[in-house]
């Protein structure tokens, strides 16, 4: 499974390269709104850190606005994927833009036909938000395990990146499910790797060490 990294810091996105898990980036208008610098500075600057997919997401609603939004964005580097939300409006808009290689991530994907047809219009990627579902009593890994079955059923070959992780235990069931790739704040990465046993036998070899020096 893939990691990508959920934020507009390019510190952040720094940090995880660090931890050789920055395959790519996601990047949304909230996340860019907590960052100072243009829009357009902030991509380049990520985008010289990792060398997987940079999301960098339309704000458009009509399908002919998205295109040229998506055009735009993607001139500033090849990283560059369109995040375009699930609606009738974005997937037109995704159809024409993957049949001129501009690669699109269709974003806000709460159901399966959703991410069906998302597919069927040839996005690259896909963004199920298994957080929200389950804030709403939903389970948002029952729906990555459908839109895995659907895929598979077909042979699309769209990616799913899984959005809106909030915990350790998210990241475990992408990993379980064979979800495709997952995006996740760096705070939820940096707890992947503790452990109270991992700390506490760190602690006990250095006494040790004390001892013999």
């Amino acid at each position: 499974m893939k990691f990508f990294i959920d934020t507009a810091s390019v510190e952040e996105v720094r940090r995880a390269a660090a931890l050789g898990v920055a395959d790519g980036v996601t990047t949304n208008p909230t996340l860019l709104a907590k960052e100072s610098g243009k829009p357009e500075e902030i991509y380049k600057e990520i985008c010289k850190v990792v060398d997987g997919p940079v999301c960098a997401e339309a704000v458009s609603l009509e399908s002919g606005d998205i295109v040229k939004e998506g055009r735009e964005l993607a001139a500033i580097d090849e990283k560059i994927v369109i995040k375009i939300p699930a609606t009738r409006e974005g997937i037109v808009a995704v159809k024409i833009l993957e049949a001129e290689s501009i690669r699109t991530n269709v974003t806000l994907i709460f159901s399966p036909m959703q991410a069906l047809l998302a597919a069927r219009a040839g996005a690259s990627f896909v963004c199920p938000f298994v957080g929200r579902l389950d804030d709403a009593s939903h389970e948002g890994m029952q729906l990555i395990a459908e839109i895995l079955q659907m895929y598979q059923n077909y042979d699309l070959k769209t990616e799913i990146i899984v959005a809106s992780i909030r915990s350790v235990l998210h990241v475990k069931e992408c990993a379980m499910l064979g979800a495709h790739i997952a995006t996740i704040p760096l705070g939820v990465i940096e707890k992947l790797i503790k452990h109270p046993l991992t700390d506490r036998g760190v602690e006990s070899f250095l006494k040790d060490w004390q001892k013999i020096g």
